[in-house]
């Protein structure tokens, strides 16, 4: 089967202007689609069900916070301004639990504004036997929430856990959800395999303190698309997995979309 992970922000880039993204996460022809920063809008435009129906596939949607997308044609030659991680993007806002800056306000003065949910997309082509959000909270630093999806697949005569995420950033506090997250694979069924992805906001050689015992099931530079340097996206398992082939593309958001062919013996 083959499983991908892809962080779409919301399919815009970091200046407001529509990516491909939809496009290229059909090309991918995955079996397993883990989509953090998936986007539903207001005015319907509904990635989750555009992926559902295109794809034919089943899963969850996961609403973590209310957002302003900007939507405009307009913007430098780069993917976002080239401050945005200490000023602020133009592409997103997060008015639910924090006021918006002076500086914001006026970013988005003049521009066309969509509201809606942005969260985690989780999707399948194989039989889902159950499905469930684990809440992992909301640390103090962030304006979003974060959760957990558990599934439960079948493959076959067999069944495994899919589990989905999308990680805070170490600096804030990432490793009290990731704490959480062990905390709840010790209650699933132990004679099952575990699949583990999405966008972690850390690397591997960090993950593999705060999660131990698991198998790094592909190893690519995933972060910034445009010129790589570090893993942030990652494909976990537990269990008797094999990989026969991965890899990451340059799929048109800030993070690059990782996949990976493997097989369950």
């Amino acid at each position: 089967m083959r499983v991908a992970t892809f962080n779409l922000h919301a399919g815009v880039d970091g200046w407001g202007r529509a990516t491909l993204v939809l496009e290229r996460v059909k090309e991918l022809n995955a079996d397993i689609l883990i989509c953090p920063e998936m986007w539903r809008g207001d005015d319907g435009d509904d990635f989750y069900d555009q992926l559902a129906t295109g794809l034919n596939m089943k899963g969850v949607f996961v609403p973590l916070a209310r957002a302003e997308r900007v939507v405009t044609q307009s913007g430098g030659t780069s993917w976002q301004p080239r401050l945005a991680h200490f000023t602020g993007e133009y592409g997103l806002f997060f008015t639910e639990h924090r006021t918006l800056s002076k500086a914001q306000r006026q970013r988005r003065s003049g521009r066309t504004i969509e509201e809606g949910d942005w969260g985690i997309g989780v999707l399948t082509r194989l039989p889902l036997e159950e499905v469930r959000v684990e809440s992992l909270g909301r640390l103090p630093r962030e304006r979003v929430r974060r959760a957990l999806v558990v599934a439960k697949v079948r493959d076959g005569d067999r069944a495994f856990y899919l589990l989905a995420i999308h990680g805070a950033h170490l600096s804030h506090g990432s490793y009290r959800q990731y704490r959480r997250v062990s905390d709840i694979v010790r209650s699933l069924d132990p004679s099952l395999p575990v699949l583990l992805g999405g966008d972690f906001n850390s690397w591997r050689p960090v993950l593999r303190l705060l999660l131990p015992g698991w198998q790094s099931l592909v190893r690519a530079r995933t972060w910034p698309a445009r010129h790589p340097h570090s893993q942030i996206d990652h494909l976990f398992g537990r269990g008797p997995w094999r990989r026969l082939d991965g890899g990451a593309i340059d799929a048109g958001s800030d993070h690059r979309a990782l996949w990976a062919d493997v097989v369950l013996d």
